[in-house]
């Protein structure tokens, strides 16, 4: 015979804030180093996935808008969410950041949404940071619109490379050492008050302190800027590499 039980109910988790982050289909990268921000008690984190495209163009950054408020959907309907990220550099200067937060809120409910875009615009602000030398993963095509939505913001971008990989599985697998050796290149130059390693899928986190201590620069990455703005967002302090989270 089968007794059933009684139970009571708690709140949910997150007591001291609920996030959500929208990931691409394609990433590899962003959920690994995403866990490391995550204080041990305290904050939840959920995921959901939009539909992207094998290889990166400004055609297939701009067909993610049309799968953003089904992503959105996913997230857990009962939550109210303290922020929501979607975690694409690119596809956020090709949608618009705008645009961006309205497809998301409008399904989803929360009280901010960003995205590496606006992150990094604030994180340059918080920072006293106005040019970066630039390295990309990507095309030209797709790294100059990212460039010219920051220009437009305020940050200009005088110094700028790119490992010109278009294929997201190539980006993803692109290792530290490579990340190093760029970075190191376009400090060199000269120009810049930080250095960016733009691009969700770009494995960042374990490299950020060993860049800042060779070259004297704060390194900011598109992961560590949507992380940290959006813990920000929430009156969280987030833990993890780089002086951006230090300072």
């Amino acid at each position: 015979m089968r007794e059933p039980f009684p139970f009571s109910l708690a709140g949910p988790l997150g007591h001291d804030a609920a996030l959500g982050l929208i990931v691409l289909q394609s990433d590899e990268t962003i959920e690994d180093e995403f866990r490391r921000l995550v204080p041990d008690t305290g904050v939840s984190l959920y995921h959901s996935r939009v539909e992207s495209g094998a290889e990166v163009t400004p055609e297939t950054l701009a067909r993610m808008a049309h799968d953003l408020p089904a992503a959105a959907r996913r997230l857990p309907r009962p939550i109210h969410f303290d922020a929501v990220g979607y975690a694409c550099t690119s596809g956020a200067s090709v949608i618009g950041p705008e645009k961006v937060a309205a497809l998301v809120a409008a399904v989803c409910q929360t009280r901010h949404v960003t995205e590496p875009l606006s992150a990094l615009v604030a994180a340059c602000g918080h920072l006293g940071v106005s040019k970066l030398a630039f390295l990309s993963p990507y095309t030209e095509t797709v790294s100059d619109t990212l460039r010219g939505a920051l220009a437009a913001r305020g940050v200009d971008s005088p110094v700028f490379g790119s490992f010109d990989e278009a294929e997201e599985t190539r980006v993803a697998r692109i290792d530290g050492a490579s990340v190093m050796a760029a970075a190191r290149h376009l400090a060199r130059t000269g120009g810049a008050e930080a250095l960016f390693l733009s691009c969700t899928n770009l494995r960042s986190f374990g490299v950020i302190d060993a860049i800042e201590a060779e070259i004297g620069l704060p390194v900011l990455s598109s992961n560590l800027v949507l992380g940290w703005h959006m813990f920000r967002l929430s009156g969280v302090q987030a833990q993890g590499p780089g002086t951006l989270l230090r300072r």
